[in-house]
């Protein structure tokens, strides 16, 4: 399957704006190939702590990318603040959409408390994994990337991680460093896509999008710029590199 990361500029707190600009560059994706395309965390609204910013489930955001995926006939993916029914905090909310109309959602485990995410989102309950064609694919957001241990509990059902971010450009290297390490210690691919510019609240990002092979490789890379980053993976790598490098059955819990 071709998996494409748009990295993008975000405009802050306007959704309408997001979606004018997000719509040329799913094509775009979907034009090169792509049969899932992968937006930013927070791709409609930017990485804001505003009190009300959270929409309905089934909301504009999750809208956009189920419109986009069934315009183009591909999975289209990425994260919106979301309230659920029986809250009032927003969770973090992976949106994956299918272009039959199927919705899948994660909703972040690991809120991030040193930027004050903890008291304006709920946490998430658990992972999640969805087989698209031959993949099987695990999301995760962000600050999730710092724990290893999701990433190893999910491992034995996934061949592709997919890791959407607003991460800061002064923790770049750590970005950068934890996406290879959490493909090679997992043996699966990994899709970081991480937005570019100046958030609202004055946070630099360098994108750095980048997807990564079950052995650490880096299969195409984007620099500083809004772009569109894409590469072929196949769940039968995952299984040959686990095959011969049989690393996870000597795990101990």
């Amino acid at each position: 399957m071709r998996i494409a990361a748009v990295q993008h500029d975000i405009v802050w707190e306007d959704r309408a704006a997001n979606f004018a600009r997000l719509a040329p560059q799913v094509a775009r994706a979907a034009g090169a190939g792509a049969e899932l395309v992968l937006l930013s965390e927070t791709f409609s609204t930017g990485f804001t702590m505003t009190p009300g910013i959270g929409e309905p489930e089934g909301g504009p955001s999750s809208r956009f990318l189920q419109e986009q995926a069934a315009e183009h006939g591909v999975w289209v993916a990425g994260s919106c603040p979301e309230v659920a029914p029986d809250g009032e905090l927003p969770h973090n909310s992976m949106v994956l959409a299918g272009p039959d109309g199927t919705v899948h959602r994660y909703r972040k485990l690991h809120p991030f408390t040193h930027g004050g995410e903890h008291e304006r989102f709920r946490a998430g309950e658990k992972p999640l994994t969805v087989e698209i064609g031959d993949l099987r694919v695990t999301p995760f957001i962000c600050y999730d990337l710092r724990f290893a241990d999701v990433f190893w509990a999910a491992a034995l059902d996934t061949d592709v991680y997919l890791v959407p971010a607003n991460w800061p450009a002064a923790r770049r290297h750590h970005w950068q460093t934890l996406l290879q390490a959490r493909a090679i210690e997992n043996q699966a691919y990994v899709v970081g896509c991480n937005r570019v510019g100046v958030a609202g609240d004055g946070t630099e990002h360098a994108g750095d999008s980048r997807i990564v092979d079950p052995m650490g490789e880096l299969l195409a890379t984007a620099a500083g710029v809004e772009t569109v980053v894409v590469a072929d993976v196949e769940a039968a790598e995952v299984t040959a590199v686990r095959d011969r490098y049989r690393f996870l059955p000597d795990r101990r819990s």
